[in-house]
């Protein structure tokens, strides 16, 4: 067995924080799609300067003496963002100590900030890197309380900076979840629920607590920036009527900034959520219910609501095999075959991308910077080798902020390192 020598984890360390410079860079005779939810075009260009993107369209010229990338035959897109992920909390999931996903028996909930366990070493970043992802939000989940904590906006480059935006948003769970977390019902969620947005009220400037208070000071003072409305609030819910009684919650407290997160049964409220202009972060093709709260489950929940005017994007993929980030590609692609079976409603392919390109960043606060191929947006750009909603294609290269990026990882060194590996350099356990 090769030994892991004190030199060789410090040179890997300095590889990781080695900073990279910003290329310019021209892509020209490619198929653009600029993610805004507009369909694609073909033979236009891209140019990247000093980080930025500078243009992008049919009939653009890349300036003289620009580094130029020829992409005849293929496909550029914006970097993907990721919507409510756990990316860079976990080595092995199944076990704890590497696990930092939720604040496990912690007595802060809201307090919580997803900043101080980030690793942007994990192999789960350069794998999803690699899938054409260059941005993505992360949560905590909740687990002692409904409150899982403060999530955060990251880039996923391979630098050790991954933070864009911390805390970010705020993160609630209720309906199942919430009810036996807080007690073992909805009733007892909504009532530790509306208390805490209560004391978050009356919190500010006063170094004593209440004493009755039901949350301790840091999680009171973290829910300060929610009731005023500065901090996004996601709400994890699944059925109409829970979706309902988020949505009443603005009658007591007016200037919160609500985003639902799951929503399988969302069409059936869809034109509720748009009269009160709510995103929405959804799973793309949940059909088949896995409990009581997700009965009207559907695979044309996203394409109705989108046309009804909801603003969704498709998130929440944390884990496992297929429920990975870099695979929100595959799902919105599935969106766009939806609309080749009766009865369905799906996506155009030009929607189907700005659910996982340009939507979930104007959620996340970064509407016209991240997710589209527009003069000002970041240089964040995915050159593929084919149709990036087809199952089969994948990154040729991938840049953020006009920096190129590795996408080797270590699942990648695996199949290298195997694809022609002699027989005679199997261990003798492989002998027959």
């Amino acid at each position: 067995m090769r030994r892991v020598t004190g030199f060789a984890i410090a040179a890997a360390a300095a590889a990781v924080s080695a900073p990279l410079a910003a290329q310019n860079v021209a892509i020209t005779n490619a198929t653009l799609a600029t993610g805004d939810g507009s369909e694609p075009v073909e033979n236009a260009t891209v140019v990247v300067q000093n980080g930025k993107i500078v243009a992008a369209g049919p009939g653009v010229a890349a300036p003289a003496g620009m580094a130029v990338i020829d992409g005849t035959g293929k496909w550029v897109t914006p970097g993907l963002f990721a919507a409510m992920t756990q990316l860079g909390l976990y080595d092995v999931d199944g076990v704890p100590n590497s696990n930092d996903s939720s604040g496990g028996r912690s007595i802060f909930s809201a307090a919580l900030d997803v900043t101080t366990a980030l690793n942007p070493a994990s192999q789960h970043v350069s794998v999803t890197r690699g899938g054409g992802i260059t941005r993505a939000s992360v949560f905590v989940g909740p687990s002692s309380a409904i409150f899982g904590g403060q999530g955060a906006v990251v880039d996923l480059g391979a630098d050790p900076n991954m933070v864009m935006r911390p805390r970010a948003f705020q993160v609630v769970t209720l309906g199942e979840s919430g009810g036996r977390i807080a007690g073992g019902t909805r009733l007892a969620a909504q009532a530790a629920f509306r208390n805490a947005l209560q004391e978050a009220q009356t919190a500010v400037g006063k170094t004593d607590r209440p004493a009755d208070a039901l949350l301790n000071r840091p999680d009171a003072l973290a829910l300060v920036p929610v009731v005023r409305g500065e901090q996004p609030l996601y709400v994890a819910v699944e059925r109409a009527a829970d979706i309902r009684s988020v949505l009443a919650l603005r009658n007591d407290f007016p200037k919160l900034d609500l985003v639902i997160v799951g929503a399988s049964e969302g069409w059936m409220v869809a034109s509720e959520l748009a009269a009160a202009k709510v995103p929405v972060i959804a799973h793309a093709l949940d059909d088949l219910p896995t409990s009581f709260e997700d009965l009207a489950a559907t695979q044309s929940n996203v394409g109705r609501m989108v046309r009804a005017g909801v603003k969704v994007a498709v998130g929440g993929l944390t884990g496992g095999t297929g429920d990975q980030a870099r695979n929100s590609k595959q799902f919105a692609g599935n969106l766009v075959a939806l609309n080749k079976l009766p009865g369905a409603t799906g996506l155009t392919w030009g929607q189907a991308l700005a659910t996982i390109s340009s939507v979930p960043a104007e959620i996340a606060g970064f509407g016209g910077k991240a997710g589209v191929l527009k003069p000002g947006a970041v240089g964040d750009v995915v050159l593929w080798d084919g149709d990036p909603l087809e199952l089969a294609s994948a990154p040729v290269k991938v840049f953020i902020d006009g920096v190129e990026q590795p996408t080797d990882n270590h699942q990648t060194k695996l199949r290298e390192r195997y694809r022609d590996l002699d027989t005679s350099q199997l261990p003798k356990a492989y002998e027959w």
